[in-house]
């Protein structure tokens, strides 16, 4: 099935998926989007989730506001966009890699990540969720968290917020390390 795109002003409105787990609504915008002064509860895409849980339709919007955002930036996330799979889908992929690298005779070390709070409650809990179920169904080495004491950090953050800047990244590499270390042959 091919997305419906609907464009409103700086909001691009992304429906995907056939069945209905799949169904995806995606608000891609600014900080009017994003919902820059208002709790994520509060946001009109957290408005239009509630909404279609009243009124009966099973879809999971996802708010992909980001504030500062241009429409070059939103340009830029269209693949991403386009990509967004329920978590079962990203889970089952997962088990699927980690088995096929273990088929293949590889050691595995399996990194978990976590989604913004303005995709949800649920769908953000169940994402971080995935990791360790994948981590526990396959026996592999995890690390709960990349970003494990860089999220968040404006001085271990780039502008943007979301990538770690060069002393984020040596944060991450020292997070992985240590998980990483064991698994190696000397």
């Amino acid at each position: 099935m091919r997305p419906l795109v609907a464009l409103v002003a700086v909001v691009l409105l992304v429906v995907t998926g056939a069945g209905a787990e799949d169904r995806v609504i995606v608000a891609l915008g600014d900080s009017l989007t994003a919902g820059l002064g208002v709790a994520a509860d509060e946001t009109y895409p957290a408005l239009l989730q509630a909404r279609l849980r009243r009124e009966g339709f099973a879809y999971r919007v996802v708010n992909a506001g980001v504030s500062g955002d241009t429409t070059a930036g939103g340009r830029r996330r269209v693949d991403w966009v386009l990509r967004a799979h329920p978590v079962a889908a990203m889970r089952d992929n997962l088990v699927a890699i980690v088995t096929g690298l273990r088929t293949g005779g590889a050691r595995v070390l399996l990194v978990g990540m976590r989604m913004p709070p303005n995709y949800g409650d649920a769908y953000t809990r169940q994402f971080a969720d995935a990791f360790p179920h994948v981590a526990r169904q396959t026996s592999v080495a995890f690390v709960p968290f990349l970003l494990e004491g860089v999220a968040g950090d404006p001085a271990l953050n780039q502008p943007d917020g979301i990538h770690p800047n060069a002393a984020g990244q040596r944060v991450v590499a020292d997070t992985v390390w240590h998980a990483l270390r064991p698994l190696l042959q000397q």
